[in-house]
């Protein structure tokens, strides 16, 4: 049930603004502190396999595709809904884009500062898990986890009310200040990771907007997360190596580095306007 539009309820009376805020962050970070919980007390195998289901549910309900109260506001701030093959086809591209932008952008900032890996590591111990399968398999659910939930919440029950209300600048600019406020209050979050978590939260809700959908957002969201938690943050997958150009020079690596953020980027920025087109061909 959208706790926005609930008639009667004490959420009506709020204006359009901190009522979005309340019920955004109801609907997404509720939800996605609901797979820790069942991590730590069931375990890999169980909890993976109830928070599959837990999230199936969720997206088939705020995005309006089950039936019930309020369909077609559920609809609406859920941004559901089909979406052609052309779609699919940039929006696939615009989703591993996505990912690879954040992640280039994060080894060209630890070009220029040291990486701090206790840092990064601190609080993402997966010591009390017994295999490193298991493991992969907590950070792929953990991924997944966050981007259905924090995407419905920031750039769907968020952002879509403003939208309507003030326009996509201000709903894009206040969804992804929140996103970046709620995300740097971890040891990661030193200074020269703000501009990526706020760029992230930018890209994310044009993404939304230019789309018309949430999937393609809960896909780059996801496949970004899978890369965060299994290289950056609990470093099963292994740990950043490079050393700053202060101390290596500019080398051959780092002009690599450079042109595929350049690359990405641009990839990025050309799927969100094929799917903004494909939305509104009028404004083609």
């Amino acid at each position: 049930m959208s706790t926005q539009q609930a008639p009667g309820g004490r959420m009506s009376r709020l204006p359009i603004t901190p009522r979005a805020v309340l019920g955004g962050l109801l609907v997404g970070m509720v939800a996605a502190n609901i797979w820790p919980l069942l991590l730590y007390k069931l375990g890999a195998p169980v909890a993976a396999a109830i928070e599959l289901v837990f999230l199936g549910l969720y997206f088939w309900w705020f995005t309006g595709a089950a039936p019930g109260v309020w369909k077609a506001q559920r609809t609406d701030l859920g941004r559901g809904g089909k979406l052609s093959g052309a779609q699919w086809g940039w929006g696939l591209l615009a989703a591993i884009c996505f990912a690879a932008t954040v992640h280039s952008a994060m080894i060209l900032v630890f070009r220029f500062v040291p990486f701090p890996a206790a840092a990064f590591h601190r609080g993402y111990d997966l010591s009390f898990i017994p295999t490193l399968p298991l493991r992969w398999l907590a950070c792929v659910v953990s991924a997944l986890s966050a981007g259905v939930c924090e995407e419905m919440g920031f750039r769907g029950y968020i952002q879509r009310p403003i939208e309507k209300r003030h326009g996509a600048v201000i709903a894009i600019a206040i969804s992804s200040v929140l996103f970046m406020l709620l995300h740097l209050n971890k040891d990661w979050s030193i200074f020269a990771m703000t501009p990526i978590v706020l760029g992230a939260g930018v890209l994310l809700g044009v993404m939304a907007r230019a789309a018309g959908t949430l999937v393609f957002n809960m896909l780059g969201h996801w496949i970004m997360d899978i890369g965060l938690f299994a290289f950056w943050w609990t470093q099963i997958g292994g740990t950043f190596a490079q050393r700053p150009i202060f101390e290596t020079g500019i080398d051959l690596s780092f002009y690599g580095e450079f042109g595929l953020f350049v690359t990405v980027l641009a990839l990025l920025l050309l799927s969100i306007s094929r799917l903004a087109r494909l939305r509104n061909p009028m404004a083609a």
